[in-house]
């Protein structure tokens, strides 16, 4: 018995007493294993008991009040009724009020929902397009979209959100590489895994991915390679320089160019029509007499083609400078209290925008575009296209000293011995530009631009460099040494065993010495 004791207290000892813990709600003791879904359910109980005491109590007060409240159809429509006239008696009293949404730029407010509504790209997204034939079927290839600001990557992105919408399998993200990233696109692909489990697949839209490394862009690579996520890249960047060749090979590359001038008058023209922000006509003065009771502003047709002609493709820009144009002249009429129809002149559109918005990067592609036009007009001795790209390069901001350092290759280069006093002239020229700095030194580029354009050319130089290059490069085995007569004897040691000797200053048809390499007499990089 003793034995059977002493082992019935080390069970004791080994298994203690359980612990007990007060309910923080109802004050009940619980074990300390089973308190937590106690306390669940205690408060889960208590919302319910409160919900419904609330719901008495507020029943009880409305009938202490002996007044009942019943919210029907017809309460509804009356009250939708009456809020009709007050706006519409408010615009009566002030037509002058705003048709323009408050805090949303109208660039935004005018962003395409379908593939219909895209205006331009016809050739990436028109009918017949292989990718537009791909998303009227609601798949989404990985692609990056390269253009121009203003051409509509971001809108294009916008049409494939509303497709993503309208599917079940499809869950669109949208982010910009200038304020997101490594983590940012981690947690959307733990997300994206996750949807894959319900048969959902996540449309990644990256702007200005081009901002992104390229430590960064391998991030991509992976879930693109899995389909976990699919791409779709946005970048003003030429994507063989900026991205990762790894990245460009599993994304079909989307050129877009410019918005045409038809283009830009086209979604000026519907924006105005959309949101009836203004009244268009084809000339004001044989129909003002017929704008007396109009309440919104008069453009006419030409000057909105103005601004389509002058905003270089960009149908940001041209929304924005119409969004300011009508904003101040919004302005002007509350100040004036005016109630007469009011015209929106040329110049009101051309301060709403002061210059061309001409697109230049002079780190990006652009830079090198119009630099290469300079180099091929001067080559083909157009001194016309020389003077306009020269010209446009200095008006869109390039630095006058690197337009100079290319017209002293130039003139080396495609000029030479047509005329050596052009090497001369070019490097004049870069030392003036240096001296006088702009905007003074830009008649020293242009003029020297159109002077080497009309100069005779002379490629024989370069060409020859070219083939000597070719040959170097071909070469097999250890480059032939210099000839012992060639070389300079410093010594007399070095004039012991060979150096320089009959060497003479005779020309090379006369002094019998041969000044190339052994192997390479007959060799001629001019011929």
């Amino acid at each position: 018995m003793s034995n059977q004791n002493n082992s019935n207290e080390k069970e004791k000892d080994l298994c203690p007493a359980p612990i007990i813990v007060p309910c923080p709600v109802c004050n009940r003791e619980f074990d300390k294993n089973a308190i937590e879904e106690h306390v669940n359910k205690c408060l889960f109980l208590n919302s319910i008991v409160e919900s419904k005491k609330m719901k008495r109590d507020t029943n009880l007060s409305e009938c202490s009040s002996g007044k009942r409240f019943k919210i029907n159809s017809s309460a509804k429509e009356t009250s939708i009724n009456t809020k009709e006239k007050e706006d519409h008696t408010s615009n009566c009293l002030n037509p002058r009020k705003s048709k323009l949404r408050s805090g949303v730029p109208l660039a935004e407010q005018m962003r395409p929902r379908e593939l219909d509504d895209i205006v331009g790209q016809k050739e990436a997204f028109g009918q017949g397009s292989m990718l537009r034939s791909v998303l009227e079927q609601r798949k989404i290839p990985n692609m990056i979209l390269w253009g121009p600001p203003g051409c509509g990557k971001t809108s294009i992105a916008n049409v494939i959100d509303q497709i993503c919408k309208e599917s079940n399998v499809l869950r669109f993200v949208k982010l910009s590489a200038t304020m997101a990233g490594i983590n940012d696109i981690k947690e959307v692909v733990k997300v994206a895994k996750n949807e894959a489990q319900y048969k959902r697949q996540t449309v990644l839209f990256m702007d200005e991915i081009h901002r992104f490394n390229k430590l960064q862009q391998d991030s991509f690579l992976a879930h693109v390679e899995n389909g976990t996520i699919i791409l779709i890249g946005a970048t003003t960047e030429n994507p063989s320089f900026s991205l990762n060749n790894a990245l460009l090979s599993r994304c079909k590359v989307i050129v877009m160019s410019k918005l045409k001038v038809d283009d830009v008058l086209q979604i000026l023209e519907r924006t105005i029509v959309k949101n009836k922000i203004a009244t268009l006509v084809s000339k004001i003065n044989n129909v003002k007499e017929d704008f007396e009771a109009r309440d919104i502003p008069i453009i006419e047709y030409s000057s909105l083609k103005w601004l389509a002609e002058i905003c270089d493709g960009d149908a940001r820009i041209a929304l924005g400078a119409l969004e300011l144009t009508l904003t101040a002249a919004e302005a002007q009429f509350k100040v004036e209290n005016s109630y007469q129809p009011h015209i929106i002149t040329l110049s009101d559109l051309q301060n709403g925008i002061k210059r061309t918005h001409i697109l230049y990067d002079r780190n990006g592609e652009e830079h090198y575009n119009i630099i290469s036009a300079i180099h091929k007009s001067i080559r083909a001795s157009d001194d016309n296209a020389a003077l306009y790209w020269t010209t446009r390069a200095l008006h869109s901001g390039e630095d006058p000293l690197y337009i100079a350092r290319r017209l002293v290759r130039i003139a080396c280069e495609d000029i030479g011995l047509g005329d050596q006093n052009a090497i001369v002239e070019a490097v004049a020229c870069l030392q003036g530009c240096q001296h006088v700095g702009m905007p003074e030194c830009d008649i020293l580029l242009v003029q020297n631009a159109v002077s080497l354009a009309r100069a005779p050319k002379s490629r024989e130089v370069y060409d020859a460099m070219k083939r000597c290059q070719e040959y170097l490069r071909n070469a097999k085995g250890t480059l032939p040494s210099v000839p012992l007569h060639l070389r300079n004897a410093t010594t007399k040691f070095l004039k012991d065993i060979g150096y320089g000797k009959g060497y003479n200053l005779l020309h090379k048809n006369e002094s019998g010495i041969n000044y190339m390499p052994e192997g390479m007499e007959n060799v001629n990089f001019f011929k």
